[in-house]
């Protein structure tokens, strides 16, 4: 059945729920572009990240030379009701991202580029599934953090005026 015909149902609509955040990412690097990407979990983990049991703190992507993608560094809680099938677990495994081909080849293509990397910013169920939201981000020098802190400060300050 084609989806040409189809029109949008608002009784459809997709429910996302912010499992977790990689907030020191955003802070630390300039995102340029946003992609999202499904996860290669098994049954415990899934049940361990919709608990809220993840950290994208030190993560990143990387795309290996067989041209499948990578979540290295993440950490997941072991899930502790299922303690027999968890035999041997390690928390900071890489895990396999599902991307499509194109953008696949296109992520690949920028990290090489001097600068850029693929970082996750966050984790969200979105209709049962686990999806995670990468982007593609350049580096901040130490001034250009400074100066993000500086300007988030003016428009605090200015938000605090209005206000009154």
């Amino acid at each position: 059945m084609s989806n040409a015909g189809r029109r949008f149902n608002p009784q459809l609509k997709m429910s996302k729920k912010i499992l977790a955040q990689n907030k020191e990412g955003g802070f630390s690097h300039d995102i340029t572009e946003r992609f999202e990407a499904g996860v290669v979990l098994s049954g415990p983990e899934v049940k361990s990240v919709k608990a809220g049991q993840i950290s994208l703190k030190g993560s990143y992507v990387s795309i290996g030379a067989n041209n499948r993608a990578y979540l290295v560094n993440a950490y997941i809680a072991p899930y502790k009701p299922a303690k027999g099938a968890q035999v041997g677990y390690q928390p900071d495994q890489r895990r396999g991202l599902l991307l499509h081909k194109k953008e696949l080849n296109y992520l690949r293509g920028k990290s090489k580029e001097k600068g850029l990397t693929i970082i996750p910013t966050s984790v969200y169920n979105m209709n049962g599934l686990i999806k995670l939201e990468i982007a593609l981000a350049k580096g901040r020098k130490q001034a250009d953090k400074r100066e993000a802190i500086r300007n988030r400060e003016i428009k605090r300050q200015i938000q605090r005026s209005l206000k009154r």
